[in-house]
């Protein structure tokens, strides 16, 4: 028995592959295994089937929104993740910096710091810096 809804996962699944990339999802799911591959569907269908799949916010915009977040709560391999995400959906350097001043005024210079960190090595791989 599923313990989601398939076409939730399908739109997921489309939203996922659109601002990640297809090959790093396609990679993600082919590793999971009896363990992780409930938590890996189920990750799919709700964080971008349900979170990520309405037309409410455009996709730039929950970009810079899980850049604020992730850098908040410190998960940097997310957020280096998730910039990744954010440049493919539009954001430009200027407004990567923007988001992680916010990060540094509210939740400390060494997590903005971090931040700094990720956000310079993602860049550069993609070329911006």
């Amino acid at each position: 028995m599923s313990l989601f809804d398939e076409d939730l996962f399908l739109k997921g699944l489309e939203q996922r592959k659109g601002t990640l990339g297809a090959e790093y999802v396609e990679k993600n799911l082919a590793a999971a295994d009896d363990f992780t591959r409930p938590f890996q569907e189920a990750m799919t269908a709700w964080c971008w089937g349900f979170g990520w799949g309405d037309d409410v916010i455009e996709p730039k915009t929950r970009s810079m929104m899980n850049l604020a977040m992730l850098g908040a709560l410190g998960k940097m391999h997310e957020w280096e993740i998730h910039c990744k995400g954010a440049l493919t959906n539009g954001c430009s350097v200027e407004e990567i910096r923007a988001i992680v001043h916010v990060v540094a005024i509210y939740c400390g210079v060494p997590q903005g710091i971090e931040c700094f960190r990720s956000a310079r090595k993602v860049l550069e791989e993609a070329g911006q810096l």
